[in-house]
């Protein structure tokens, strides 16, 4: 019988002490660097690499770009959008930012956007790492690993709705 119970797996504290973690783990695979672009899958991925876009310009004097990836994650094939000209992304460092990897589907259409343009390094981060791979993916960077089971679902809040910052299990 499915629950409708939402259990607190990280509560806004610990939420901050990840991504402050994950900035610093970022910086120190880039300390040479001059430049990396964070590129957020929308939306949840997007709103992680804004938080920690704030976090590496308090600790760092790198140059951060944000970019926005649009991800069509119900097709059989990568469709996909990003609010930048892909050109302006070549010789970069790049980070692919999302909440959850749970398939691996998500991560894997995000490297594909940056596949055509050559890149100085290709790195991905995530919240929370359930293992349900499908795709033979990981993350670089990963706030928590969380073992599951496939029936329940990971639930990242990241400032909606007034609601606060958190993730649950339901």
């Amino acid at each position: 019988m499915p629950s409708n119970k939402r259990v607190l797996i990280l509560n806004h504290i610990q939420v901050q002490q990840k991504i402050n973690r994950i900035a610093y783990q970022i910086l120190e695979d880039n300390i040479d660097e001059k430049e990396i672009i964070l590129a957020g899958v929308v939306a949840r991925g997007y709103r992680l690499a804004l938080r920690l876009q704030k976090v590496l310009k308090k600790i760092s004097d790198l140059k951060i770009r944000i970019v926005k990836v649009e991800l069509n994650k119900d097709s059989s094939k990568l469709e996909s959008a990003i609010d930048v000209p892909l050109s302006e992304c070549e010789n970069k460092v790049i980070i692919l930012i999302d909440d959850v990897l749970n398939s691996g589907r998500t991560i894997a259409y995000g490297l594909g956007v940056f596949l055509n343009i050559p890149l100085k390094k290709l790195r991905s981060v995530v919240l929370i790492n359930r293992s349900h791979k499908l795709f033979p993916v990981s993350a670089d960077f990963v706030g928590l690993e969380l073992s599951t089971v496939l029936k329940e679902h990971v639930s990242v809040v990241l400032d909606e709705n007034g609601e606060e910052d958190g993730v649950y299990l339901m």
